[in-house]
């Protein structure tokens, strides 16, 4: 059938074998998207048709969700600064930007990245199936009419994609105008994004009833929460430490989580500081959020099994409850005041599933959201628990998860660092105003003398009196005076052999001048290099170019 000496691979034929075996051996894929894909279609997905859940929870994935890029959500009051943070990003404005003090911002704009520059709506955009917005379509007129996709050639959008928002407003009047459900188009968009970035102005701090409502809809993606809080250069230190303070404990009250949530501190937009004290600050918070939004592309893979597994288990509690609520409903008589009775008692109902299949509390969906949705469901036409969809859910999870989790890894290895680059990015990554340039042990890189040697008198003063033999103090005596530094010995380690460049176990008065400066280094609050550079050597230990 094949010809001599042909080799075929055994999962040709895997269909061939039992039921038992397909289940102990996880499937193999070739990437870890397609495997995606192929175990939501298979696995998932009947288990979510069958009980309703995409009308209770979320729409169907999909495989655009699974091939899109990272894409990065901006959600704050209006005014924070989130359209010209997008600007500051990609250095260059998108179609459809309008910024302003006042709420201009009143579409959702999904800032991708295309060949020309252009607008695309939003009834058009949920049926491009190579967009991930299909689904969006639920949310009906009112909101398609206020969602738009910018496209322009920009090199940080070939990693990322990023959703600009309405700015939240205050007060219940225009929660109520807007004529769609704000809060449930951001948990839909939640639980498809990488990272969630929620701006806060300096200047007012207030967390409107709607903002809070919005947060609260996040719950069970705190994990890809980021705080920033913008326009930090418009207040003295004094009260910008207050202010912080004043929203960490606003935060605390509506986030509940035990962890502290990241929060970084700058003024994100390309104009000059207007209270220069904290540039230094601003400068190191600015290249944490970079390094975080930069990792993204390498973590993609990883977040999107993330949260194929949270859906996996909110599917398969789902299933619980629904075959629970047809179980107690009776055939015939009666079924209106049984049906109102079981929703009122559906916190017991959750009790009940937590103790009979060890579920913990967590994975539960929200009661009340629960209780209100049920209101309009036929709970006869629900469908009794069925055993074989909920161990295809279990076995994906026990054993097909597992073998994606190494594919991830070896996906990451094989790739080059993929990182985002272009625009802002850029700015500050070589050069005079890379971060900490020309600061700790950058210090004197562009200076033709040897920077120890400004202090090099005092520090000779101290070798002198250190009992050197032949120019040189032994590693006891050194030690004796490096100590006094109150560095820990792991650091002066670290220092001892940076200085002793002839690796002899001693040091000469150049060896023990660059020691005592790389100790300052440190005390400065400063990280040592792991290599001395070039320009920290001593003139008399420099190679001489042949």
């Amino acid at each position: 059938f094949f010809g001599p000496g042909t080799r075929q691979p055994a999962i040709m034929f895997s269909w061939l074998g039992s039921d038992d075996r397909r289940k102990k051996d996880p499937e193999v894929f070739a990437t870890v998207s397609e495997g995606l894909k192929k175990l939501y279609k298979t696995k998932l997905l009947p288990l979510e048709e069958s009980y309703k859940f995409h009308e209770f929870h979320s729409p169907a994935l999909e495989d655009a969700d699974f091939d899109n890029k990272p894409m990065v959500l901006l959600v704050g009051q209006y005014s924070t600064g989130k359209t010209s943070f997008i600007r500051y990003l990609l250095e260059q404005d998108f179609p459809g930007m309008r910024i302003g003090p006042e709420p201009t911002t009143d579409s959702f704009i999904a800032v991708m990245h295309g060949d020309t520059e252009g607008v695309i709506p939003g009834n058009a955009l949920v049926v491009d199936p190579k967009k991930p917005f299909r689904k969006l379509n639920a949310f009906g007129n009112a909101f398609l009419n206020r969602f738009v996709c910018a496209q322009l050639p920009n090199p940080v959008l070939e990693s990322i994609s990023v959703i600009d928002t309405p700015g939240i407003l205050s007060g219940e009047k225009q929660r109520i105008s807007r004529g769609y459900d704000f809060a449930a188009v951001l948990e839909w968009f939640a639980e498809r994004v990488d990272r969630i970035i929620l701006l806060f102005d300096a200047h007012k701090l207030d967390i409107s009833d709607e903002f809070s409502d919005v947060i609260k809809a996040l719950k069970n993606h705190e994990d890809k929460i980021r705080v920033v809080l913008n326009k930090a250069d418009q207040i003295e230190t004094q009260q910008l430490m207050r202010v912080y303070g004043a929203l960490m404990w606003s935060l605390g009250k509506i986030v509940n989580t035990p962890e502290v949530i990241r929060v970084y501190i700058g003024s994100f937009w390309s104009h000059p500081l207007l209270i220069p004290d904290n540039r230094k600050l601003f400068e190191a918070e600015e290249q944490d959020l970079f390094k975080d939004i930069q990792s993204l592309p390498r973590n993609a893979a990883l977040r999107k099994l993330n949260d194929l597994i949270k859906r996996a288990r909110l599917a398969k509690v789902h299933a619980y409850i629904i075959s629970a609520l047809k179980k107690d409903m009776p055939s015939v008589f009666g079924k209106e005041n049984k049906k109102k009775e079981l929703i009122g008692s559906l916190g017991d109902i959750y009790k009940r599933i937590e103790r009979e299949h060890q579920i913990s509390p967590g994975d539960f969906p929200n009661l009340k959201k629960m209780q209100d949705q049920l209101q309009a469901q036929d709970l006869n036409k629900f469908q009794p628990l069925k055993p074989k969809l909920l161990e295809a859910v279990e076995d994906m999870l026990a054993h097909d998860i597992a073998g994606l989790m190494v594919l991830v890894r070896q996906e990451e290895n094989q790739r080059p660092n993929p990182v985002v680059k272009g625009g802002a990015f850029d700015g500050t990554m070589d050069g005079p105003f890379g971060h900490g340039y020309g600061e700790g042990a950058g210090e004197g890189i562009d200076e033709a003398d040897w920077v120890v040697a400004r202090d090099k008198p005092a520090y000779d003063e101290i070798f002198y009196t250190l009992s050197p033999v032949n120019g040189k103090v032994t590693g006891a005596n050194a030690k004796r005076e490096m100590v006094k530094s109150k560095l820990p010995n792991t650091v002066l380690g670290k220092i001892w052999k940076l200085a002793d460049i002839d690796k002899d176990g001693m040091l000469d008065d150049e060896e023990f001048a660059l020691a005592n400066h790389l100790i300052k280094v440190k005390l400065e609050g400063h990280e040592l290099p792991s290599d001395l550079p070039a320009h920290l050597v001593p003139p008399s230990k420099r190679k001489i170019p042949e």
